[in-house]
């Protein structure tokens, strides 16, 4: 134990350094929010993936694995189209766009995209990004309890509070820098230790070989690409649903940030191949101890959640127990809370930049400026920080039955099917309207919570769009109607200005 102690306080104690050396570079709303736009590629493509993986990797993925078997791979399949996509497709225009409009958020973007004349525009995504990032970060914060409770036997709440004020301490001292830095260490922690783990686990194991049999005598859909039942409707939905995942990295504000702050398209260019090859190794690695410890620890009739807690989210402790000596086992402890802080300290960052400068400050006070600004995008930190928490308290004690997986996806979908859909058609389709826009963010809002709370409970088709999950048909949504809006009532002027304003991009 004391070695699990050491190893995190030696991480936490470098967090803070660096949310302090961040604290010095901030003097303006501008440094708190996209850092000055001076990130480097490693930096931006590392913060960019480890804030889009989260909890949702180190334990619910793993999880899921290990209930799995050999069809999670369709995640990583699914997440490296999506990362794929985003960086070598959309990040340079975006840049190139978010640039000439002087933007500072994804909201800025859309509002010079669209010629805002009123603020609805702000008002719908602001809120939309408000209540489904207070979502996602509830989920973090539920995953670090769990963290410490699994790793260090502390309570559930104590442990959820400790990471929470550790990770808000940084984001409040040191804004969007202190977030990207800490991200690019938290990334670095989180893919040593994940592709370390299968690798040293399955050499350790006596007859490596004969794994495959194992699982094969286990369930058989363990090793089935479709899983349990091979290919029929149910497991296709399934299977759409875990690639379809990578839906999320299509537009996300968390992850479009990074664009905004990178130093120039050609750090972009470098950066694409980092992310993708990061998402590749830690998804595929993440997948693989699900496997493995659910080779390891189960036996023939015994279910992986009877084994190792709700949704298998136990199995990376307990293969990491199961591998490593003590000392190792507190880098463990320090990667899960990686992946957990990277995406709180982010969002925390991107949600209150979002109240003070897309709402507060364009619309109520434009004269704020300068370290007054900062500063209150620091208290509205702390205010938001505090609601999340209270909310994975109301959660933990709502629904004890939860998993990890399915927490973080929601609160993923509900931001990817608000804003992927509309920020797609803004970059590439030059008729898309404002008024389309703001009814497809509304439509992917709307539908993520129908899906959610209303057809996954309808008799027949409830269990496939359970299997489905909420992105798919809510990015579906959003998407058809934000066509249909523009060709119903379509804008030339604004058509006309776009056009002008790509083509000015050309010229360059």
């Amino acid at each position: 134990m004391f070695e699990k102690y050491v190893m995190i306080t030696i991480y936490f104690g470098i967090l803070m350094f660096l949310g302090f050396l961040a604290s010095r570079r901030v003097k303006n709303m501008n440094d708190f929010v996209i850092g000055g736009k001076s990130l480097g590629f490693w930096v931006a493509a590392f913060s960019a993936q480890a804030t889009g993986e989260s909890a949702w990797l180190l334990l619910g993925l793993t999880g899921m694995g290990a209930m799995l078997g050999f069809s999670t791979y369709w995640v990583v399949i699914g997440e490296m189209l999506g990362v794929g996509i985003a960086w070598f497709f959309m990040a340079n225009r975006f840049k190139q766009l978010t640039d000439k409009y002087d933007a500072m958020t994804v909201i800025d973007f859309l509002a010079s995209r669209f010629d805002s004349k009123t603020n609805v525009l702000r008002i719908v995504s602001a809120t939309a990004l408000s209540i489904f990032v207070l979502i996602y970060i509830s989920a973090q914060i539920d995953a670090t309890g769990s963290a410490f409770e699994r790793f260090l036997d502390w309570d559930y709440q104590v442990g959820a509070i400790v990471g929470f004020v550790v990770v808000a301490s940084y984001c409040i001292a040191g804004g969007f820098l202190a977030a990207a830095w800490t991200d690019m260490l938290q990334g670095a922690v989180m893919l040593i230790c994940l592709m370390l783990l299968p690798a040293v686990a399955f050499f350790s194991i006596s007859n490596s070989g004969s794994i495959y049999n194992g699982l094969y005598a286990l369930e058989p859909g363990l090793v089935n690409i479709w899983g349990s039942g091979g290919f029929n409707l149910m497991n296709v939905s399934a299977v759409i649903g875990m690639m379809l995942i990578g839906l999320g990295f299509l537009g996300s504000p968390q992850v479009f940030a990074r664009f905004i702050a990178i130093k120039s398209e050609q750090q972009i260019n470098r950066g694409k191949w980092v992310a993708v090859c990061f998402t590749l190794l830690v998804d595929f690695s993440a997948v693989s101890i699900g496997v493995l410890g659910r080779y390891v620890f189960t036996t023939q009739g015994v279910e992986a959640d009877a084994v190792l807690g709700n949704g298998a989210q136990n199995v990376l402790p307990e293969l990491v127990e199961y591998t490593f000596p003590p000392w190792m086992v507190g880098l463990y402890v320090a990667a899960v809370l990686s992946a957990i802080m990277s995406t709180v300290s982010s969002l925390l960052v991107m949600a209150a930049g979002s109240i003070t400068h897309d709402l507060y400050e364009r619309i109520v006070n434009p004269v704020l400026t300068g370290a007054r600004a900062a500063r209150l995008c620091r208290i509205i930190t702390i205010a938001f920080a505090a609601l999340a928490l209270g909310l994975s308290m109301v959660v933990s004690i709502v629904s004890p039955e939860r998993t990890i997986f399915w927490f973080v996806i929601f609160g993923w979908s509900g931001i990817a099917a608000t804003f992927c859909p509309m920020i797609l058609l803004s970059l590439f389709w030059t008729r898309f309207t404002e008024r389309a826009a703001i009814a497809s963010m509304i439509t992917g809002f709307s539908m993520t919570l129908i899906t959610k709370f209303l057809i996954q409970d309808m008799d027949g088709i409830g269990p496939y769009f359970t299997a489905l999950e909420t992105m798919p048909p809510s990015f579906l949504s959003a998407l058809i109607v934000g066509y249909l809006v523009t060709i119903v009532a379509p804008d030339k002027a604004l058509e006309a200005r776009y056009r002008a304003d790509l083509a000015s991009l050309k010229g360059k």
